[in-house]
């Protein structure tokens, strides 16, 4: 029953049903096979099909070529980060990179928490990423990058347990490590007591240092994170640690956080 006073507007039922699939790719940890989205969604297998295919199309989903599984598309990515540049963190955050990459001579970023884990959001800095693979809208490992274990360290664990579970056993095939929840426990632990989390084995070459900024209440808003080749940055690295927690606390001063 419409509330009174309110007037129903007419709108396109099929958007509104086809939002189901999407909703579902949202929440979901990793690519769904079909059979999983029609079920998942509420809806005959060959409808979610049509459906999927006009996504397709439209850059909103794509398909894996090597397992049929369906996930959000470029053009979902793009909306999400559109959404995402106009939080409040993400906004203040944005000046405080650009005068730390200024100040330090290296690659700034800023992180966030969203549904497929720790995901880069805003670069500042040199003109290009420091590595190809690393870009806007690029997730980090959980287990092995910087910023991915400082989302581990300071977020809830059932905010990240799936996702990492399902990576932890990726590692397990592939032979990285850790490989399991209790290897890299003695690790999160550290970047607690240190406040900050360090990598330089994730990308050959690399070097990384990623810092929390929390928000009013104190949880974790986003993590900013530094980077660069490892030759360089790490002759540097004293300073540049040193220019990163400044900026970070400053960042979570502005969001509203209490000093610890």
């Amino acid at each position: 029953m419409p509330r009174k006073g309110v007037r129903l507007q007419q709108g396109i039922q099929s958007i509104e049903v086809g939002n189901r699939l999407l909703a579902v790719l949202v929440d979901a940890p990793q690519p769904l096979t079909l059979k999983e989205l029609a079920g998942r969604s509420k809806m005959s297998a060959p409808k979610a099909h049509r459906y999927l295919v006009s996504y397709v199309r439209l850059d909103l989903v794509e398909q894996e070529i090597d397992t049929g599984r369906y996930c959000l598309g470029e053009f979902a990515l793009r909306l999400g980060l559109a959404a995402v540049g106009r939080l409040e963190p993400v906004t203040a955050g944005a000046s405080v990179m650009r005068d730390l990459a200024d100040e330090i001579g290296e690659t700034v970023a800023l992180a966030i928490w969203a549904n497929q884990g720790a995901t880069f959001v805003r670069w500042a800095g040199v003109d290009s990423p420091v590595s190809a693979t690393l870009r806007v809208g690029s997730v980090m490992p959980l287990s092995r990058s910087a910023t991915g274990r400082l989302f581990l360290a300071f977020l809830p664990e059932r905010r990240w347990s799936a996702l990492l579970k399902a990576e932890l056993a990726g590692n397990v095939r592939q032979q990285f490590r850790p490989q399991s929840l209790a290897e890299i426990e003695p690790t999160l632990k550290r970047i607690r007591q240190q406040g900050y989390s360090r990598t330089s084995d994730f990308i050959p070459g690399i070097t990384g240092l990623a810092a929390p900024v929390f928000a009013h209440d104190n949880s974790l808003a986003l993590a900013l994170v530094t980077l660069g080749y490892s030759v360089g940055f790490e002759a540097e690295e004293a300073n540049i640690r040193v220019a990163l927690l400044r900026a970070a606390q400053q960042l979570s001063k502005r969001l509203g956080a209490q000093p610890a």
